[in-house]
């Protein structure tokens, strides 16, 4: 679900923390999939004999996979100026990986717009720090600047 605004309303929201997202299982099949798509087939994420004895004590996720599903789970409240006629990923910084996410365990992300742009009229930047909890842990997964396009239409 996404919010349409007018721009002065997401001008105001800088500094703000928006809703969390619904929480979201990462199960074996979609990691072994990502590994597919990705050519990354570390024992760690798509065998549970050998991670079971890795210091991890199972499969976890990829890293990347985890960093993948923020355009998801901020899609669930996003929000962008009335009238966006598309949402364009811009890029990433400072992303940071602070701890595995195990197979089976659910994950949400927490989102604060730290800035809003008109980089040209009607396209409005939007960064936001991104945090991805990871369900009944302390040390979240990662955290991220993440930066959205928003193209007005008209």
């Amino acid at each position: 679900m996404t919010f349409d605004v007018a721009p002065s309303e997401l001008l105001a929201l800088v500094g703000k923390e928006l809703e969390p997202s619904d929480w979201f299982e990462i199960t074996q099949d979609r990691v072994n999939e990502f590994a597919d798509a990705t050519n990354d087939h570390q024992f760690i994420h798509v065998d549970l004999g050998k991670a079971r004895a890795s210091p991890f004590g199972g499969t976890i996720a990829h890293g990347f996979l985890t960093l993948s599903l923020i355009t998801f789970l901020l899609s669930e409240r996003m929000v962008r100026p009335r009238n966006t006629a598309v949402t364009l990923n811009y890029g990433s910084d400072k992303v940071r990986y602070l701890k595995p996410v195990a197979v089976g365990k659910r994950i949400r992300a927490r989102q604060q717009v730290t800035d809003v742009a008109e980089k040209k009229p009607g396209q409005w930047l939007v960064k936001t720090s991104v945090t991805i909890e990871i369900e009944d842990e302390e040390t979240p997964a990662l955290i991220a600047e993440i930066l959205f396009m928003h193209i007005v239409d008209g």
